[in-house]
Parts: C-alpha cells; structure tokens; sequence
C-alpha cells in the first residue's frame, strides 16, 4: 500500500496527512487514493498484454459513484448484480455495452431495463430465469445477450461465505446442467448464446483454483463449439485477493498466468471480474478514538467507527490492519477496537497493541473493498463521508448523511 505511508510521524494517503482530512470531513469516513485506483487497473491491463479482453469491475466491492467514474475513464466495463448498481453504473458515465448482468434473482422489471439499456451480456443462473428473459426479450422485439453461470465445482479454498463455485452454492448452475441448459438456450428464440461464465469465490490466494475451473469451462466451451454454439467470450470472473495481514499474494501476472497458458492459441475475447483486487487496498477507515477503558481483563478503544460503517470484522471475524495516523513513544497495551453500536459483535480489530490516547486518530487499512458498500444506517447512524486523494488534492466524493436524511422517507400514524 505505497500510496498509504508516514512521513515523519504522520500517517499519508498520497500526499495529504490523514490529520487534515479529520479536520476538513470529520470521521468516520472513507478515504481512498486515484494513485492506487489506477495502479490497480492497468496491472490487470498489463497482465492481459495483447490480448483482446475485457475487465469488468465488480460493483458490488464498492460502488460510489467516483470510483465507477475513474474506473469507466480507464476503460473498464462493470459487472453488476442489480437494477441500483446499473443505474449507478449509467449514472458515473459507464458503457452498458460494457456491462454483464449476473446474480441468482434478477427480477422481470431488470431483465427489462438491462435488455433496454443494450448491456453486453447476462449471465443466467437458472433454467427459470432463461425462459423470463425469452419471455421479456419476445415483448421487446429483441434477442438478449446470455451466457450461463457454470459452477466448475472447484474448491477456492477462501471463507465458505464467499465461496460461490461448488456444488453447494446457490450461484450458477451445475457442470453436468450446463450443457442440457445451452441447448435450450440455443431453441429459444429471443435468445442469442455470446459466452459463459464462472466465478469460485473471493479473496483467492492460489492461482490453481482459478485455472482448475478454466481448464473445465473451457472443455465445455469447445463441446459447445461442436454443436454449433461456438462463443464469443469466456468470462472467468474475479476473486483475486489481497494482502490484509501477513498473507503471501501473488501478483497479478503471477495469478492470471495459468488461465492465460490455458487460452494460447484461442480466439475468443476473455472476460474477468475483479472487485477487492481493484479497490481493497486502494481505501481505508479514518476513525476518532472516543473511550478508553481500561480493565482487568480487556482494554477497549471505542471509536466513532462501528460495524454499521464496517461490517466485515463482525460478519466474517476479518482481520484489518490498524495504523496510529500520528505516531508517538507511549507505551503500547493491548486493546479491543469497538465501536458505540449496542451489540457485542461490534468490534474493528481484537487484541491489538497500540499505544492510544483518547481524540488519536486511527486508519483502519485496506478498506477499499466490502467497506462503505456494506454500510448502514443502524441504530440511526448516519453513513459515513467519503473522500477521494489525488495527490495533494481531496475532493469529497459522498457528503456525509445527516440524522433529519436517515427518516425523511416515513410518515407518522394519523
């Protein structure tokens, strides 16, 4: 995270001390560095080389408008999951002839607009919702685009919530279905085949998984080819993880290498959807501390942030790295760092050597990702401000919420 470093004893995102973003947006709030952004992209960019790809980012890791902004700038497409991060998507500038659908519960009313808005491509993940979109496609006198969602049943060893390649998961559909699924694809008439698509889970540190799941969906693309439905791209989706700790990650030509030795000699266009390896370390959660209370069993540092603003350490016991945004010589305890929110899982970071004082800043890293998308309003909190550093300038992306916004939308009882 070189775009994250002290100088002196202050802790920097790119050329700005954390110190006076606190004081111009006041915390907690989101700050993420353009620098790291676009490094991130064009090292997927210079991993692909020649060949004729595509990088669709992956909405759903963070999806302020901003972020889409830049990253549609760079060139990228999206991958989205809903009617909201299309409209989002359109709304930052992005090219939904870039943009594949997918996701398990697609309604009627977004297989309409998507079908309406000309994106590239859906990638179904039901025998059900192929006929829907047959269905719609036929009422607005074209053919959709598809490709079908093929779960390679591949162990990404990652968390089990967030594999979603396996038998067991509710994404996709079985290896052994597909190919009965394209052939019904192939007789329905509003339906034009483009590609297929897998995806095995996120934060994947193993390059294997990735190319054991290509090797399989490229046999069945070459059977498809046989029968007469040779496509046009193979979309082999994202999970590429990032350093959180102390993990050994490869580099993004060291991950990708693998699949790429797979597609010698092929013509199609290659698909990939990265989300966490584009913006996880590219962001991070600049927090007050409150309280200090100190025991005989637990020390705690309470901070203005709290799992509404930061769900991930609550949801899958993730570790985040906590950085002093000044540095002192104060002797370090060890401290849980929760938040003010009424319940026991509320917690950033356990057992963490810190030497604090109440008002010091905090930087929780690697926030990029997963962060403000999973933000929420509980116990009537507002949603926190977020704040784009380009170089030794900040622009506020995303005002803070105010209290009065958070029950605009309710009414009393007459």
């Amino acid at each position: 995270m070189t775009n994250f470093n002290y100088r002196q004893e202050d802790l920097c995102a790119e050329d700005v001390p954390l110190t006076r973003i606190a004081e111009q947006y006041g915390t907690p709030c989101y700050v993420y560095s353009r620098a790291a952004l676009t490094a991130a992209y064009q090292g997927y960019r210079a991993a692909l080389g020649e060949r004729k790809a595509l990088i669709c980012y992956s909405v759903k890791a963070n999806s302020s408008l901003a972020i889409l902004n830049l990253l549609a700038r760079l060139g990228a497409g999206f991958d989205i999951v809903s009617g909201g991060e299309l409209a989002r998507v359109i709304a930052a500038g992005g090219d939904p002839t870039k943009v594949v659908f997918s996701g398990v519960g697609k309604t009627r009313a977004e297989m309409r607009t998507a079908l309406q808005m000309g994106i590239h491509c859906f990638n179904v993940e039901s025998a059900s919702e192929l006929e829907s979109l047959n269905q719609i496609a036929g009422t607005l006198g074209v053919q959709a685009p598809i490709s079908i969602r093929v779960n390679p049943d591949v162990d990404p060893k990652t968390h089990p919530y967030i594999a979603t390649g396996l038998k067991s998961s509710k994404f996709g559909v079985p290896f052994e279905l597909a190919l009965p699924l394209y052939r019904q694809a192939q007789a329905l008439p509003h339906l034009a085949i483009r590609g297929i698509d897998c995806h095995i889970g996120s934060q994947l540190l193993d390059p294997a998984p990735a190319a054991q799941a290509a090797q399989k969906i490229l046999a069945l693309a070459d059977i498809l080819a046989a029968e007469g439905m040779p496509l046009a791209h193979l979309d082999f989706g994202g999970g590429m993880g990032i350093r959180y700790r102390d993990e050994a990650i490869p580099s993004i030509a060291e991950y990708l290498e693998p699949t790429l030795a797979l597609l010698e000699g092929r013509e199609e266009t290659l698909m990939l959807e990265p989300g966490r390896s584009l913006v996880g370390n590219a962001g991070l959660l600049l927090t007050r501390v409150e309280v200090l209370k100190h025991g005989d069993e637990k020390n705690f540092a309470v901070v203005d942030a709290a799992m509404n603003d930061m769900l991930r350490p609550a949801l899958y016991d993730a570790w985040l790295e906590m950085l002093p945004v000044r540095r002192n010589n104060g002797a370090e305890r060890i401290y849980e760092i929760v938040g003010p929110i009424c319940e026991s899982g509320d917690f950033l970071g356990h057992d963490r050597s810190l030497s604090l004082r109440e008002n010091d800043l905090l930087a929780v890293m690697s926030a990029g990702a997963y962060g403000m998308a999973m933000s929420s309003n509980y116990n009537s909190r507002p949603r926190a401000a977020e704040v784009m550093v380009d170089r030794d300038m900040t622009h506020l992306i995303r005002q803070r919420e105010e209290v009065a916004q958070l029950f605009a939308l309710e009414t009393l009882l007459p």
